[in-house]
């Protein structure tokens, strides 16, 4: 057998592999995309044929009725505002820490690495109590906080990986030519490094967006859930309304989509990028 007919041979098995991979994981959201669009009745006599009309009143009353409207707008508040901080305040770190020169930086990094290593139901009943003194329960301020305080160790950790990687010229000339910290931070340093803000935020909006157990503890007021929570209430303990169910899931995974389809090829070089240089 040839060197070339290895070659096809082993790039056939991958293509294979990688189409098995694809339909695992695209088959069940499809799945649950098409019984969306069914009642209970049909769902249960037929859950893998297409629907025999497409009923929208589950998406409706999901909106409506299952309150997904004020539900979605509390996610993109706490997600956007855990978003923006916490790719500025980590990026400012894991300059400070990849290219200021002081002894504290490896045992900075250390600690910020710790925060990884922590479960976050380690730390759920000691924030209540404190958060409850403090008048930041059932609020989404009380989220927040901690939705921050656990994004930021991988935002750190990738974060300075780019900056470390970055030409030491770059840095020196913009010294030479008399620019501050903050100039060389944000004029140099942050736009050669877009491409891990882009990793990073992608996965502290998904991590976050996704979030239930902080979000259903923190939170009873039903006009400040957010939408993981109120995806919960579709289940009952005697009856569940799976396809008013079904149709809400696919509301709660719609913007997920949208991102990453519009940033995937950031995503992709940002990831390809951070290989290469770890």
């Amino acid at each position: 057998m040839g060197d070339k007919t290895k070659s096809t041979i082993v790039k056939t098995m991958i293509y294979v592999f990688l189409i098995l991979v694809a339909v695992i994981y695209i088959a069940p959201l499809l799945w649950v995309l098409m019984v969306s669009f069914k009642t209970n009745a049909e769902i249960f006599s037929s859950p893998f044929s297409l629907p025999e009309s497409f009923y929208l009143e589950n998406y409706t009353f999901a909106w409506t009725a299952g309150k997904l409207g004020i539900a979605t707008l509390n996610s993109f508040i706490v997600c956007g505002v855990t978003l923006v901080l916490s790719m500025l305040i980590g990026s400012m770190a894991a300059f400070a820490i990849g290219r200021l020169r002081f002894k504290l930086a490896k045992p900075c990094m250390t600690f910020f690495l710790l925060g990884m290593m922590i479960p976050v139901h380690c730390v759920m009943i000691p924030l209540f109590t404190r958060f409850a003194k403090m008048g930041l329960s059932n609020s989404l301020t009380g989220i927040i906080i901690p939705y921050l305080t656990f994004s930021l160790p991988v935002t750190i950790f990738i974060m300075t990986g780019f900056f470390q990687s970055m030409p030491n010229e770059l840095i020196e000339s913009a010294c030479i030519d008399g620019a501050s910290i903050y100039g060389i931070f944000f004029k140099i340093a942050l736009p050669l490094a877009r491409t891990g803000l882009f990793v990073t935020g992608l996965m502290t909006f998904v991590a976050n967006w996704n979030e239930l157990l902080l979000a259903m503890v923190f939170i009873s007021d039903d006009a400040k859930k957010t939408l993981p929570v109120s995806l919960s209430k579709f289940v009952g303990p005697y009856n569940t309304n799976y396809s008013q169910m079904f149709a809400a899931i696919i509301i709660a995974i719609i913007p997920t989509v949208i991102v990453y389809c519009i940033f995937s090829n950031q995503i992709v070089d940002g990831l390809t990028a951070g290989a290469v240089k770890g």
